[in-house]
């Protein structure tokens, strides 16, 4: 019985839908995480939050060239090694 390899409809297929992905994806984290660290840091205020978003577009610039320069090449690397040309979208992820 051959198996079948189905394209997988819930991740990006090409750079132009990746890029999205991750300016969505990047957005959403930086917008909660930072505000809610630097709260549990200085404290919930307006002020604070205020501060946060001053910062905001420099630590976003920062998470997207980790992710496109350091995280995805490391991943790219090794992931064959882990999953096989039959794995699905759950053994990838």
């Amino acid at each position: 019985m051959a198996q079948h390899i189905h394209a997988e409809n819930r991740l990006p297929r090409n750079a132009k839908e990746g890029i999205l992905f991750l300016l969505i994806v990047s957005i959403i984290s930086v917008n909660t995480i930072a505000p809610i660290i630097t709260g549990l840091e200085r404290g919930f205020s307006k002020e604070v939050y205020l501060d946060t978003l001053k910062v905001i577009p420099f630590m976003w610039i920062i998470v997207m060239l980790s992710v496109r320069l350091i995280a995805g090449p490391i991943v790219g690397r090794l992931l064959p090694k882990f999953v096989g040309m039959a794995d699905g979208f759950n053994a990838r992820i």
